[in-house]
Order: structure tokens, then sequence, then C-alpha cells
């Protein structure tokens, strides 16, 4: 299957390399090719220069979005930043129409001027926008109609996505939303490829809602870990 994914970060470079093993063709967009491919540093997380990444991963197509979307055959991962996605999206609607996008992002304003700022190991914690009354997800389906979104993953740190069997032996809880029942079976399957078995439909998107503001108390159990960055657990909803 033709599989694009949107971004070229650590969680992108995560679905990128379990895609490809597991035998898709994998097309990456990001804003500006040349310039992904003329970094030499590594990102703000310490990932290294996307290209380093391709040296290593052979048969990976680097594209700009619109192009990366019009490769997918039915399936495209949006790994954009949340602060950028709408936007982002919104400018390549006729390269998604029709097919099924898998949002893992979250609304993320980052060092923001609040009166109770939340101190974390690396700084300020991000702030949520939107929240209580609209999602991310919602935002997407709204700016984008043609497009079936699907709420996915977020709960999670990409790396534990592609490979819940790392976590527990695969025992833990992944969450899904949307509209979209064609949208939500797609990303079902695209999961227990992935090794899940415990996959939870939340239901209508507006579920997104729940999921983004999850991202806070991920951050939480992290720290209540000891895990300064990302989160390497899993949730088990009990039923």
């Amino acid at each position: 299957m033709k599989i694009t994914v949107l971004g070229t970060g650590g969680g992108a470079r995560a679905h990128i390399a379990r895609l490809a093993g597991l035998g898709h063709e994998v097309h990456v967009g990001t804003r500006d090719p040349q310039a992904t491919l003329a970094r030499t540093e590594p990102d703000m997380m310490g990932t290294v220069p996307f290209k380093e990444f391709l040296a290593e991963h052979p048969g990976i197509e680097l594209h700009t979005f619109g192009d990366a979307a019009a490769a997918s055959d039915g399936l495209v991962i949006n790994g954009i930043d949340g602060h950028n996605a709408v936007a982002a999206l919104s400018a390549i609607a006729d390269e998604l129409a029709g097919k099924t996008l898998i949002d893992y992002a979250v609304s993320y304003i980052y060092n923001p001027d609040v009166e109770h700022p939340w101190p974390t190991p690396w700084g300020i914690m991000p702030k949520l926008e939107p929240v209580d009354t609209d999602s991310l997800g919602e935002q997407i389906q709204r700016a984008l109609p043609g497009v079936k979104v699907v709420k996915a993953f977020v709960t999670q740190e990409q790396s534990t996505v592609v490979n819940p069997k790392t976590i527990g032996g695969g025992d833990h809880t992944m969450f899904i939303a949307g509209d979209h029942a064609d949208a939500k079976q797609q990303t079902t399957e695209l999961l227990k490829s992935y090794g899940w078995s415990d996959i939870l439909d939340l239901g209508p998107l507006v579920c997104a809602r729940g999921m983004e503001m999850y991202a806070h108390m991920h951050s939480a159990i992290g720290f209540g870990l000891g895990q300064q960055f990302g989160g390497h657990f899993g949730i088990k909803v009990v039923r």
C-alpha cells in the first residue's frame, strides 16, 4: 500500500520506518524538501538530521506536503506540528480529498505567558489551544470536509504506537475517534498490523477533545516515572 506520512520529526520517523518494514511504499511530506535535506544539526529534541535518517532507510521518497499526499492511495498520517497543522493541511485539501487522515498532533502553544505556569524538567509546560470546547482534530475536519479525519495515536509516544509490545508485552489500550466508520476501520487495521490488540473506539470525532487534553496527563505520568522526555509506558482500560 502507498502510505503518506506528513512530517519529518521523531514521531513521523517512527511511522516511516515501521511502515517501510511492513512492506508499504512510504511517501514523506515536508514543507521544503531542499531545506529539510540541507539541515546538518540535530533538532531541539536531539533528533538527527533527516538526511541521515533517509540514508539508513533507502527507498523512502521525500516530497512537498502536496506531492506526498497525492502519492498516497488512501491513507495519510499527519505528523505536522499542531500549531501549523490546519493551515498546512488546508493548502493541500485537493490532494487529501477522499482519503483517510490519521491525526496525532497536539495543539501546543510553547512558552506560554500564563499566570500559573507549570514548570517541567525541560521548561514551562505548553498550553493547549484549542481546549475544552474544540479540538485540533475537529478543526482539521471542518477545514477539510472532503477528508476522513481519525484522531488516534495521540495518547502514546509514537515509538510505542508503532511497536506496542515494547510495553507490557502489548497489553495496553489504544484509542481512536472519528465520524467515518470506514476510516476508523482502516485505522484499526493499521494498528493491528503494528501489533495492537486492545483498540477502543471512543465514538465521534468530538472525543478528540479528551484525547488531546490527555497530553498533559501523559507528561505528568512520565515525570512521575522519572522520564523527562516522552513517556514510555502504557495505559490499560480495565473493563
